[in-house]
């Protein structure tokens, strides 16, 4: 509908249309006038912004498309202010951010003509979030209407949903809480043609659930599609002139020449032999033409350089699609060789060693007590993580100088997806309490670190004695087609997926699949190809966790004696505050001197941890003494009388307990005045007789006595 007019005299336009059950719309004009584009999107009551900028230029000296996305959580969106005490402001992206980057991202890169160069910035920022759904397949659709209207070689549109299992049924816009408790978590993001992208948790769902997902989404994207392409034809969008960056046709024709019979079966060997071989030729080719060329050579070597990686694709894709060979020798189901061990650093709680071919994962466990567990406060969010997976791949795993510095968004995203594979398989919190630390040094690669970095983890928590519900193992999948065949390879390698057109990442238990990750590299696919892929990845995930089990069959039934042992306590909840204590003085109280860590829970339950267990049973008795609940009939030995009377002295069996021992029950004797007997400061042994209706406790030294001589009594007897 046509609306307003804004500053400009231009008109506001809005399209609506149906997606999921409720009414999305796409408004242009309304905000951000000097963007290239700028969408509004809102769906229910969230209201995201798509702004994209595109240069009017190529990008000199470039051998990759700059393109940045990025995702913006507004607290002021979910009605929040930062929970931390000293920053209020946003500030750098939350992990969960740099994540939805990526999976905005993914499905919009490949869309991008080959040798494209203008620079392309898009931002996606969360204005208004309904809570009842998550935000974030909104943005993606607002992020490619925008890029749709720039008028720049973007061959789109795009759009994604978020699906769940909600009571066995297929849903979009699951709440975070359906999400959360059910089997599924996927999603599904592609154009009019085919599926793009695909990302998900999964709770050991089996393969013919997943492809059904996949059908259901694709066909509940398409409305949100349909309604892009109306917008664009609705606002008129002038194409923007472009110059593609590629090498020249002479080159190329010359590269090829040169190459003739010098490829095929003589690049045939398994990594790192064949890249040698690879670089010799390269070497040779340049030296060829250098001779031939003279000085002019140094200014079009990167153009000889591009074609030669050119020729040398299209003789991979070649030699699988025509002979299904691949370039290391393997079939199209082999696995590289495997090998892995466990328990080899001595002072970790945890420790294995994945090596798959020439990619190889170290990761080693942390145990910690609950109270270590990670804060989480987002525009989301607001809880705790209990389990952490860190990933992380310095330069010279690829055999780089590279400087080191913080995680970037691969090293975010592969830890994220190891940590999504093995989450639904950790034990309850209340059979195993403790926080874990997973962190994966990858050490050498050559494709699907993630999936090494999710065998690892198994393996090395096993061996700190995380009693896992089933272990995980993962697995790599790629693809090449020409439009006529297509041809899935299993536990693809570096070669394969530069190559290649499809990268399709399946991790899971014997029993189903935890996690999922596919990107394409193609205009998308349909999901009869996919479900080919997750059959074949079955297989091969089958015959990597064999050989993990080999190696370690079982969680260790003990764990490493330098790991942080965790006791239970379950006590009455009105009870926490007394173990607290004011202003917590009696809690720091016990940790100061038992040396134990204690984490209480709401519910009552309480935690305590220590390598030492004296620490822990110290600790233990502590709490006990000030959460027990008198019982009657039960003896206190050597415990304080506290107050004197005329008619009895007041004796404290327990802290804050205080209970009355009456004259007549001190003693079997006739007692005139109880300071006769007792005076405060004396420790005595008292029965608990009784509790009155008002909680009052009635205690007797003399029934104590005697309780006590008829055990010794009957203590004697049967000794005879």
């Amino acid at each position: 509908m046509v609306q307003t007019i804004n500053p400009f005299g231009k008109k506001i336009i809005k399209v609506t249309g149906e997606l999921a059950g409720r009414e999305l719309s796409l408004e242009v004009g309304r905000v951000g006038f000097r963007s290239s584009a700028s969408v509004l999107a809102r769906y229910g009551d969230t209201v995201v912004l798509g702004t994209a900028m595109v240069s009017n230029a190529r990008v000199q000296g470039l051998d990759y498309f700059p393109l940045s996305i990025d995702y913006e959580e507004k607290f002021y969106a979910a009605g929040k202010i930062s929970g931390s005490r000293f920053i209020k402001r946003e500030g750098r992206p939350s992990d969960e951010a740099v994540l939805i980057s990526r999976l905005i991202d993914r499905p919009i890169r490949p869309l991008w003509p080959k040798g494209y160069r203008n620079e392309v910035q898009g931002v996606v920022s969360v204005l208004s979030m309904d809570p009842n759904f998550r935000p974030d397949m909104v943005a993606m659709t607002a992020m490619s209407a925008a890029l749709m209207l720039t008028g720049a070689p973007f061959e789109g549109p795009v759009a994604g949903l978020r699906i769940g299992l909600v009571d066995g049924k297929l849903t979009a816009f699951a709440s975070p809480e359906q999400l959360e408790e059910g089997p599924l978590d996927l999603v599904v993001a592609g154009t009019v043609e085919g599926i793009m992208m695909v990302e998900a948790g999964a709770r050991e769902v089996t393969e013919a659930q997943v492809i059904e997902a996949l059908e259901f989404a694709h066909k509940a994207i398409q409305p949100a599609l349909k309604l892009q392409q109306e917008l664009v034809e609705k606002v008129g969008i002038a194409a923007q002139e472009y110059e593609l960056l590629k090498p020249d046709e002479d080159i190329i024709s010359r590269v090829e020449t040169w190459l003739s019979g010098k490829m095929g079966a003589n690049l045939r060997a398994p990594h790192p032999e064949r890249g040698d071989i690879v670089r010799k030729l390269r070497d040779q080719m340049f030296e060829h033409f250098e001779a031939e060329i003279g000085d002019d050579f140094a200014g079009q070597q990167a153009d000889y350089d591009e074609a030669f990686t050119m020729a040398l694709h299209q003789d991979l894709r070649g030699a699988i699609l025509n002979e299904n060979i691949r370039p290391d020798g393997r079939k199209l189901t082999d696995i590289r060789p495997l090998s892995s061990e466990v328990g080899f650093l001595p002072r970790a709680h945890g420790s294995s060693l994945f090596t798959r071919g020439v990619t190889q994962a170290m990761n080693i466990v942390t145990l910690a007590p609950l109270s270590y567990v990670q804060m989480v406060d987002t525009m989301e969010r607001q809880g705790e993580r209990r389990y952490l997976h860190h990933y992380n791949a310095p330069g010279y795993t690829i055999g780089e100088v590279r400087r080191l510095g913080s995680p970037g968004r691969r090293e975010i995203g592969h830890g994220y997806l190891a940590e999504r594979a093995l989450l639904p398989m950790l034990p309850d919190e209340a059979d195993f309490p403790y926080t874990i630390r997973s962190v994966t040094e990858i050490m050498s690669q050559n494709g699907s670190t993630s999936m090494a970095a999710t065998c690892a983890s198994t393996l090395a928590l096993m061996d700190a004695g995380v009693p896992l519900k089933a272990p995980v193992s993962g697995i790599a999948m790629g693809l090449v087609t020409d439009g006529k065949k297509s041809v899935i390879l299993s536990d693809i390698a570096d070669a394969e997926d530069f190559a290649g057109d499809m990268d399709f990442k399946v991790a899971g238990s014997a029993k189903g699949i935890t996690a999922l990750q596919m990107d394409m590299k193609v205009h998308g696919l349909p999901v009869e190809t996919l479900g080919k892929a997750l059959e074949q990845g079955k297989t091969g995930r089958a015959e990597i966790l064999e050989h993990m089990l080999a190696t370690l069959p079982e969680a260790r039934q003990e764990m490493s004696s330098y790991a942080p042992r965790v006791e239970t306590i379950m006590i009455n909840p009105d009870k926490i505050r007394e173990v607290i204590g004011k202003g917590g003085e009696t809690i720091q109280k016990i940790t100061g001197e038992t040396g134990a860590d204690i984490d209480i829970k709401d519910d009552g339950l309480i935690m305590i941890a220590s390598p030492d267990k004296k620490s822990i049973d110290a600790a233990r008795q502590w709490i006990e003494s000030i959460t027990a609940e008198p019982e009657v009939g039960k003896i206190y030995q050597n415990v304080p009388v506290v107050n004197v009377m005329d008619f009895g002295a007041f004796v404290q069996i327990m802290p804050g307990k205080d209970g009355l021992v009456h004259v007549s029950e001190m003693s079997e004797q006739r007692v005139e005045k109880p300071s006769d007997v007792v005076k405060e400061g004396d420790k005595v042994t008292v029965k608990l007789v009784s509790i009155d209706d008002r909680g009052r406790l009635q205690l007797s030294m003399r029934a104590a006595v005697r309780e006590l001589k008829d055990r010794e009594t009957k203590g004697k007897i049967n000794d005879k």
